[in-house]
């Protein structure tokens, strides 16, 4: 095989593997997403208690670095569902807050069909003109060190003014993360679908609740 071949060889496979990439990183995305409302709508059925702030930084941490280091064995796979099935539970009990407000049902549906609009938005424009965004990725982990501490901040000292900046932020940032974790996967910088999956995952659930905030504040919520 000449040289000019050989490189062919190797851009088409490296092409079909980015697909395949690709392709299962969105089934379990979806299959994932799907688990997580799930569970949310079970918790706010059975009006399960919130798990509170520690507690879901905690678990959602310790989840993660689990599903990091088992990602490459079919563990991972179970691991990626019990994180998600967390994060679905910690939802239940805010979405049902919001559901309690004037107005909450819509303020809900608002924030899903933001939230959906806008990822569909950046994955396809990412996917389709293959723009490399991973020189975001100092930004992007400055700006949420920054805003995980006014998180904490707002949390200890109970300032809402801070609460809606972060909630602000976080919109931003996280769409911001929809870019630069699709632009890895087409371009190289991610390949394994476990660890892909979270990353997109967890920015639609930031970017979820902050939209409901967001909403939920303009809509009436105190």
């Amino acid at each position: 095989m000449n040289p000019v071949q050989t490189t062919i060889a190797s851009t088409r496979s490296a092409s079909l593997a980015t697909n395949k990439l690709i392709r299962n990183t969105y089934i379990l995305l979806s299959m994932t997403l799907l688990f997580s409302a799930a569970v949310a709508a079970t918790a706010l059925t059975l009006r399960l208690p919130a798990p509170g702030f520690l507690l879901t930084l905690v678990g959602f941490f310790g989840l993660f670095f689990l599903t990091a280091k088992l990602r490459d064995s079919s563990w991972g796979l179970a691991a990626v569902f019990a994180l998600t099935g967390f994060m679905g539970y910690t939802l239940g009990p805010i979405v049902g807050h919001y559901l309690h407000l004037p107005n909450g049902g819509q303020v809900v549906m608002m924030a899903m069909a933001a939230t959906g609009v806008t990822f569909l938005a950046l994955s396809a424009y990412a996917l389709t003109t293959r723009k490399d965004f991973s020189f975001m990725g100092g930004a992007l982990f400055a700006g949420l060190i920054v805003a995980i501490l006014m998180s904490l901040g707002a949390w200890l000292f109970e300032i809402p003014a801070m609460a809606l900046a972060v909630s602000a932020m976080m919109v931003l940032l996280m769409a911001g993360y929809i870019l630069f974790d699709t632009s890895r996967m087409v371009h190289g910088g991610e390949t394994n679908y476990i660890m892909a999956t979270i990353g997109l995952y967890v920015s639609i659930y930031n970017l979820f609740l902050s939209l409901l905030q967001l909403l939920g504040v303009f809509g009436g919520d105190d």
